[in-house]
């Protein structure tokens, strides 16, 4: 049955709406629908401009205080044996002794020279290798050529040869063991890093302390050859606590690709550590804080090792009469252990990179302790003077990585720290013998000392901007940032009321 005109008109109208109706139900109405779209979009820019995701927070503790310690049983092991190289010295030069002592004074104090030298030049090297195959790959390898440096130096049957054996291998292990417990340390704290460094370099001052009595001993009752074969000890102790440097899981794709419990407590886990985008990140040196921390930290380090160096031919020069020299190396290792704990804990309650005053605190104290040597008379006088300046040597000591966290953040302090330790190197090495030279022309180590003490205080002034230079960095990023995430925003709304337009103009003309 066909229907008529009325009938089709009428079906019509009564059909004719679900097509039109039921779209425009679903589809956002005019009025509420690009509000919606906006708030979604500004949502979804905040999501993009918050990746990448920030770093897990550090435990602050558990398997990170056996991380502290064997990173303490480091910085003991290798500046213990470093700083008692006098002991060795002495021994060395009794060893392999001639005829032509001076000449032979020179050629052996170049072994020890060479090998604190060549720690610290290492250390931007080894900077890479840590962003590259993480701590605990770096520490053990470099435990392992430290063992085998001074193994190999146990069998030399002259000098020459210490200049390869503990002079470039011993010291190249001890550099790669080295950094990476300053690095490791930020992964496993934050709130209490301050501490915790200064717990950790304190190492050193112990073993400073209790190295010197126990090589006497030992070089007394054996030879040099069998101390410095019971001095591997110390290295395979410290091969070993490199396994204990575990590198936390920051995300679950870490997770994923790495086997269970593999990461945890194998050497070589299966997750493939990411290298990093250059192999020298001179990136950071635009930081423009960290670029003058770089500078003023080698400039005040000019004067900082000549007392260290020189103080006890002072002492033996003006104070002929005095038979306990050695309690003033003693004193400065003891206040210096103290200071390390103390100001580490006082770190912590200093926020962000105000830490830096610190640091120019005690440069300044430095700087006028080596200025005060030549003017103590008595022998109690200077044991003061060594007191104090022990102290705040373990200041600056114990807060460079805290200061490193602040200025380049955890994932570029492995490259900060190994740059500014490799440039530490050079007035370590140039300092003292200018200090020397100056002896020679002037007959006395009183002008030497004076001269000592300016480049601390200049040091010390070029650091105090540092802080005004990071305040005023971060508020340009912070207003760049907000000026990028509202131009973000407003392209956005820009594009959602478009499309919004560009849907409604289509379902106007589908109605039509």
């Amino acid at each position: 049955m066909v229907p008529t005109q009325e009938e089709s008109a009428a079906l019509g109208t009564n059909e004719a709406p679900p097509p039109y109706h039921e779209p425009a139900e679903t589809a956002p109405l005019p009025g509420p629908g690009p509000s919606d779209g906006l708030e979604a979009a500004a949502e979804k820019v905040e999501l993009e401009l918050a990746a990448p995701p920030e770093p897990p927070e550090p435990p602050e503790g558990g398997w990170g205080w056996l991380v502290m310690l064997a990173a303490m049983w480091c910085n003991g092991s290798v500046f213990g044996i470093q700083n008692a190289c006098g002991v060795l010295f002495v021994s060395m030069l009794k060893t392999f002794g001639s005829d032509d002592q001076e000449k032979m004074v020179f050629k052996t104090a170049w072994v020890g020279s060479l090998s604190m030298g060549m720690i610290f030049f290492c250390c931007p090297i080894v900077s890479v290798f840590t962003d590259i195959f993480g701590c605990r790959k770096t520490a053990v390898i470099g435990a392992a050529v430290g063992f085998i440096g001074l193994m190999s130096s146990s069998f030399v049957s002259s000098i020459e040869p210490l200049y390869l054996t503990y002079g470039i291998i011993f010291a190249c292990g001890c550099s790669f063991a080295y950094q990476p417990s300053l690095v490791i340390l930020g992964h496993y704290f934050k709130k209490r890093l301050g501490l915790v460094n200064g717990i950790v370099t304190a190492g050193s001052s112990v073993f400073t302390i209790l190295l010197p009595l126990l090589l006497r001993v030992l070089i007394d009752s054996v030879d040099l050859f069998n101390t410095l074969r019971v001095l591997c000890i110390f290295m395979f102790v410290l091969f070993l606590a490199g396994f204990t440097y575990r590198p936390l899981v920051s995300s679950a794709k870490d997770k994923e690709s790495g086997s269970k419990g593999g990461n945890r407590f194998s050497l070589f886990s299966r997750r493939k550590f990411s290298p990093p985008k250059k192999i020298f990140n001179f990136g950071i040196f635009k930081v423009t804080a960290y670029a003058v921390w770089a500078v003023g930290i080698p400039l005040a380090l000019f004067g900082y090792f000549v007392p260290y160096v020189h103080l006890m031919n002072h002492v033996k020069e003006r104070f002929a009469t005095e038979h306990n020299k050695e309690v003033l190396l003693m004193c400065i290792g003891i206040t210096s252990g103290v200071g390390r704990l103390l100001f580490g804990r006082i770190a912590d309650y200093v926020p962000g990179v105000k830490k830096i005053y610190l640091q120019v605190l005690s440069f300044f104290f430095i700087g006028l302790m080596s200025m005060m040597i030549p003017l103590c008379s008595v022998f109690g006088a200077l044991i003061a003077v060594c007191l104090i300046m022990g102290l705040f040597d373990g200041c600056f000591i114990s807060i460079m990585a805290p200061i490193a966290f602040e200025l380049v953040g955890a994932q570029d302090v492995s490259q900060a720290i190994g740059f500014l330790l490799g440039f530490m190197s050079i007035p370590m090495t140039v300092g003292p013998p200018i200090a020397g030279l100056l002896r020679e022309q002037l007959g006395s180590y009183d002008m030497a000392f004076y001269l000592a003490g300016i480049p601390p205080l200049v040091g010390g002034t070029v650091l105090c901007f540092i802080p005004w230079i990071h305040s005023k960095k971060k508020r340009g990023m912070s207003k760049t940032n907000g000026e990028e995430k509202m131009e973000k925003m407003l392209e956005n709304q820009s594009s959602v009321v478009s499309s919004s337009s560009g849907l409604l103009k289509k379902e106007s003309d589908s109605v039509i």
